[in-house]
């Protein structure tokens, strides 16, 4: 069942639309891309050429299974091929009628490939039919796939992990962390409390450095 997100646009880099004006690409990014998508099966005609940046703080996305992905697609010769993933939405001003919603696009350029002008984890780069004006600070709402893009909340989700973890850790004291590294901790959450896999390396790592120094003796 799809579900509603509600975020704020934020300035954007320029880049994807070419209105930065130090980018190298003035045509904008998507334009040169565009022809590329096509060849492969998704054809942006009715697009407005140019992403809404939608911030979402303070939750992150988590983002899988993508109506279609693109990987290591060469579209420029400026820097290495990049990976593309799309996930079909709908996107309403929350201001308007929930009748007036459009069909729109995730356009996530994969920041393992992406050289530069990465984005937070709270933000997602949706592509829309023209909208007429709009501005910094206008809300959209956004309706997503739960299952496939998931907004979590990592500050909650780290608290709660932490009081999970409280009887295991005063229960065995250190030898709840002795022999295991953090992929050994992640795949036993997986077993026991796969939520809490949504959390990155670098949080799970602080929740374990959290709970043994509150619930060990030592």
């Amino acid at each position: 069942m799809a579900t509603w997100y509600e975020g704020q646009l934020v300035s954007g880099h320029g880049v994807a639309s070419g209105r930065a004006g130090e980018s190298p690409y003035p045509a904008g990014t998507i334009s040169l891309q565009a022809p590329f998508f096509r060849q492969l099966g998704l054809d942006l005609g009715g697009f407005q050429l140019g992403t809404l940046n939608l911030d979402f703080s303070p939750g992150e996305w988590r983002l899988r299974d993508p109506d279609h992905c693109f990987p290591q697609l060469r579209w420029t010769d400026r820097h290495p091929p990049e990976t593309f993933s799309f996930w079909r939405c709908r996107l309403l001003r929350c201001s308007q009628a929930p009748g007036l919603a459009v069909d729109a696009l995730v356009y996530h350029p994969h920041p393992e490939t992406k050289r530069a002008h990465h984005q937070r984890p709270s933000l997602l780069e949706v592509l829309a039919p023209p909208l007429g004006p709009v501005a910094v600070a206008d809300r959209f709402a956004l309706e997503l796939d739960p299952c496939r893009c998931r907004l979590i909340q990592p500050e909650r989700l780290r608290a709660r992990l932490l009081e999970f973890l409280k009887f295991r850790v005063l229960a065995a004291q250190d030898s709840f962390f002795d022999g295991s590294d953090l992929q050994a901790f992640r795949a036993w959450l997986k077993g026991c409390w796969p939520e809490a896999c949504d959390l990155a390396d670098a949080d799970l790592q602080r929740t374990l450095e959290q709970a043994r120094r509150l619930y060990t003796e030592g």
